[in-house]
């Protein structure tokens, strides 16, 4: 059935009305509901009209007759340019229609809904982003069409300690990540090879979000998996040294040694609760756009490249942050500690 009414129609609501039959009976006859009849009614009789047909359908052709204006992202234009250019970084859509209205706040023509530009991706008359950017760039999932997000399942929840470093005992001031300096960190699978699974660690500091990729060559050993965080960490001030919380994976076996060289505690999350490490899970989640699942042999990937990864990711406004960047509020911290 057609979404809008037709003349006659119309006429069966005239002829109905001054019969004094009800709005759903009429809507009945119709095979309409009664609230679509409800509101054409409406539309005349609140103001104490008669409904005529004739009428109604003339108002209808009126509503209807407006001229759509092209989409926002349809033509060539500085505003096109740079969500492109935005998306081959690899930044989302929310991400884009936030920081455009942080920086162009008196420029409206500069300024777009995350919505506009979805729409310019899937749907080829708003805009076809899509022809210009591929769908792998433009989306992080690397959908062809919108769906909801689904719901993750339950995890089963446990409270052994291990090492007797459980996350327990990490400082309280940890929780609300108001105090910098508390990192999260996992190692990163990729695809196994001749000589076993390939892997790459990542540190994820819990009150910025600011990133660090490490490259594992020698592999997962633990020696020297803590010998490559210890030199990927050096840079830092001691104040931004708090704690590390990692998973319970034989590769930080060796975890005093790390803790030695940095002066940096290891705590350890309990069994299946990555939920436990939700900033260093999120953006395990991230890079997986960067090192397809199962298809990437992190042995031929130099840290050139891990670095170049983790400066996108750090480049990236944050609704978290509000639309800052972890690599701003980074900024601010080293040169609060350079002062202090």
């Amino acid at each position: 059935m057609a979404k809008r009414l037709s003349g006659a129609e119309r006429e069966q609501i005239g002829l109905g009305r001054a019969a004094k039959l009800s709005i759903r009976e009429i809507a009945r006859r119709l095979g309409r509901s009664p609230s679509t009849v409800s509101r054409e009614v409406g539309r005349f009789e609140r103001y104490g009209q008669t409904y005529l047909p004739s009428q109604a359908d003339w108002a209808a052709w009126l509503r209807h007759r407006r001229t759509k204006r092209p989409a926002k992202l349809a033509g060539d234009g500085p505003l096109r340019r740079l969500v492109i250019d935005l998306l081959r970084q690899r930044w989302s859509p929310q991400q884009i229609a936030a920081r455009l209205r942080r920086d162009h706040p008196a420029t409206p023509e500069l300024q777009v809904s995350h919505e506009t530009i979805y729409q310019a991706i899937y749907l080829q008359a708003r805009g076809n982003l899509r022809a210009e950017v591929s769908r792998q760039v433009a989306l992080r999932s690397g959908r062809a069409a919108r769906r909801p997000r689904a719901q993750a399942a339950a995890a089963i929840r446990s409270h052994r300690p291990w090492l007797g470093l459980n996350i327990a005992a990490r400082p309280a001031d940890s929780t609300d990540r108001a105090v910098p300096g508390h990192w999260e960190g996992d190692l990163l699978e990729g695809g196994r090879g001749p000589t076993g699974g390939s892997a790459i660690a990542t540190l994820v500091e819990r009150h910025t979000r600011f990133v660090i990729l490490v490259s594992l060559p020698d592999g997962k050993v633990s020696e020297q998996v803590v010998t490559r965080l210890a030199a990927a960490m050096r840079w830092l001030p001691h104040r931004l040294l708090a704690s590390l919380t990692w998973d319970q994976g034989p590769e930080m076996a060796r975890h005093a040694q790390f803790t030695i060289t940095t002066g940096c505690p290891v705590y350890f999350c309990d069994p299946h609760s990555p939920w436990q490490r939700g900033s260093n899970e999120n953006t395990n989640r991230l890079l997986r756009q960067y090192f397809p699942k199962g298809s990437t042999d992190f042995r031929t990937i130099d840290q050139t490249h891990l670095d170049a990864v983790a400066d996108q990711l750090n480049h990236r406004p944050r609704h978290t942050l509000a639309w800052d960047t972890p690599g701003e509020r980074m900024s601010q911290l080293l040169t609060v500690a350079t002062t202090a």
